[in-house]
């Protein structure tokens, strides 16, 4: 039992998505082609993350930023028709939200985002007290969130004193310099979720295991996203491994999102390493039986279930 009002709370970027099927690659030379759907759809992997816990039954707040505009509303409604608190969401009438258009063809996509309101949140307008009421806090997306990165050691100190615990998924670098200060925040985390192109440019490692093994000493848990092959994570010295959950796929957006929350709702309920990177597994798996990284995310009993 605890007496804090939120399980996690998450901080990081907000965006809509708009999500584009079939034959989507685009031809220049004002060639028009018809596709086969569109959707449009709460995007940011932070969002779809915090929805995930929240179908999962966990009790979910967040921190970020969007602009007062058609976007952000979009974003506000679709976290609060899935449970997730917004009060620490600051809407900012100066900036447009962030937009991200993907084109999905099954179990591949290309992502062109304009960032808009994803990098303006700041430190000073996380509110203290918002993070002191959960249990554990999230951060996504860090290598998007420029105006606050400096300060994230500083966040998760403030969360350690709190007495939360910390996971981090710093998502795809766009710069592709794959480091600015990370070292410094993942010497302040408790949990490090990067897919396995992450952990090998984060890293400069050429394996898995000597990449697992360069963060032992580093974050007390580790555990990697690998697509159909499933998840491999780390604990000191002990190692884990668990398999993808077959499923007929129609999207992979947020998969490695929907990932993260089941493996943060194992890490929270005390499970060991292995029980949790397979809750994390099928989570991540059964995210992709629909369009757009939220529609098809399990709740507790089907992931309970599947395993």
């Amino acid at each position: 039992m605890t007496d804090k009002a939120f399980d996690v709370v998450v901080v990081g970027e907000l965006n809509a998505d708009l999500i584009l099927s079939g034959d989507v690659t685009p031809e220049f030379g004002q060639i028009e082609k018809l596709i086969a759907g569109a959707d449009l759809a709460l995007g940011s992997s932070s969002a779809i993350f915090a929805c995930g816990a929240a179908r999962l039954g966990l009790q979910v707040a967040f921190i970020g930023k969007t602009g007062e505009d058609e976007f952000g509303r979009v974003v506000l409604r679709e976290l609060g028709a899935r449970g997730v608190d917004t009060s620490g969401v600051v809407v900012d009438p100066h900036i447009q939200t962030g937009l991200s258009v993907i084109l999905s063809r099954g179990s591949d996509r290309a992502i062109l985002t304009y960032p808009g309101s994803i990098p303006a949140l700041r430190y000073a307008e996380i509110n203290p007290a918002l993070v002191a009421r959960a249990r554990h806090l999230h951060l996504g997306s860090y290598f998007l969130l420029d105006a606050l990165r400096p300060d994230i050691p500083a966040l998760f100190d403030v969360a350690h004193s709190f007495g939360l615990s910390v996971s981090l998924d710093t998502n795809y670098d766009p710069a592709e310099r794959w480091n600015s200060g990370l070292t410094d925040s993942l010497t302040h985390a408790d949990v490090f979720l990067p897919n396995e192109t992450e952990l090998r440019a984060i890293t400069r490692q050429a394996s898995n295991e000597a990449a697992l093994n360069s963060l032992a000493d580093l974050v007390p848990t580790v555990a990697v996203k690998l697509g159909t092959r499933g998840a491999i994570g780390q604990q000191g010295v002990r190692i884990a491994r668990a398999d993808a959950l077959p499923v007929a796929v129609v999207d992979t957006t947020g998969a490695g999102d929907s990932f993260d929350a089941g493996l943060v709702y194992g890490y929270l309920a005390g499970w060991e390493l292995a029980r949790a990177l397979r809750f994390a597994c099928v989570c991540g798996s059964l995210s992709t039986r629909a369009a757009g990284g939220t529609a098809a995310q399990a709740t507790l009993k089907e992931a309970l279930q599947a395993m």
